[in-house]
């Protein structure tokens, strides 16, 4: 089953070219062609629930499909976000899909499937560069640090403007158990706590994380920040916390800026 979303921008029949930004979610895959001159999508994006189990294989026909409903609106390279840790392309953890994505190279993976470029991106990591670009953090020079909660709790650093990769705070050990078994927003759903109940776990959880870092700002994202109002002003930490602009979009702006980045990069001729 496909779901489709209204587009950011107003316009309904847009026919300028994007970047086709895809984010990979544990329940679900979403998609749609961005304009990197302001951030918005140029189209109504898609939402396809993530296959089960969610198999390499699975998901690149996923992603196909997804590409072959906007080819119209993006030709050039596409930007995908994962939900673990990518180093050069390859997905190195796997904790809310299936293990088979652990140390595989899912940059060949989608190019073979699709026959386009490709650059995956750690999903948090794609949307701290969104959120620092044109959402929430676009004023701030120092150290942002955005956090996703859904299935798990993706994290992503930037500072002054550059995300920082291989950051990963969302499995760090609290009382000997994943953080994230108690502080994800699938946490809340599974347990049926309350906002409140929900928001003492994610203020332990920050309490440790603010050990580690000092952000000058925290962004909060993920698909429970569209109901921020409920639990955002109950949060406790140092650094002042806002919630993400972009909300559930900023993987699929940010994996847009990836693959624009990144095929530039291929294209600047190398020097002698």
């Amino acid at each position: 089953m496909v779901v489709a979303k209204k587009a950011t921008s107003p316009a309904k029949h847009v026919r300028a070219k994007g970047t086709l930004g895809i984010d990979i979610g544990g329940s679900g895959i979403k998609g749609a062609p961005v304009n990197l001159h302001t951030g918005e999508l140029l189209a109504e994006r898609i939402r396809i629930p993530t296959p089960n189990p969610s198999r390499p294989e699975a998901v690149a026909k996923i992603v196909k499909q997804i590409c072959d409903h906007f080819a119209d609106l993006a030709e050039g390279p596409v930007g995908v976000t994962f939900p673990g840790v990518v180093t050069g392309g390859i997905t190195r953890t796997a904790a809310n899909v299936d293990k088979k994505w652990i140390n595989l190279d899912a940059d060949a993976l989608f190019e073979h499937t699709t026959g386009r470029q490709f650059s995956v991106i750690n999903d948090a990591q794609a949307a701290v560069m969104a959120e620092v670009r044109y959402g929430a953090g676009r004023n701030t020079d120092g150290m942002v640090l955005m956090l996703t909660f859904g299935t798990g709790i993706g994290s992503g650093l930037a500072y002054r403007g550059v995300s920082m990769p291989g950051v990963e705070l969302g499995h760090i050990t609290i009382d000997g158990v994943d953080a994230e078994v108690n502080a994800s927003a699938n946490a809340k759903d599974r347990e049926g706590w309350t906002y409140k109940q929900w928001v003492k776990k994610v203020n332990t959880y920050l309490a440790h994380v603010e050990t580690i870092l000092w952000p000058d700002l925290i962004i909060v994202g993920g698909g429970v920040s569209e109901k921020a109002d409920r639990w955002v002003p109950l949060l406790n930490t140092r650094a002042p916390v806002e919630v993400a602009q972009l909300t559930n979009e900023a993987g699929i702006v940010g994996a847009a800026i990836v693959a624009h980045q990144s095929s530039l990069s291929k294209s600047a001729p190398s020097k002698q």
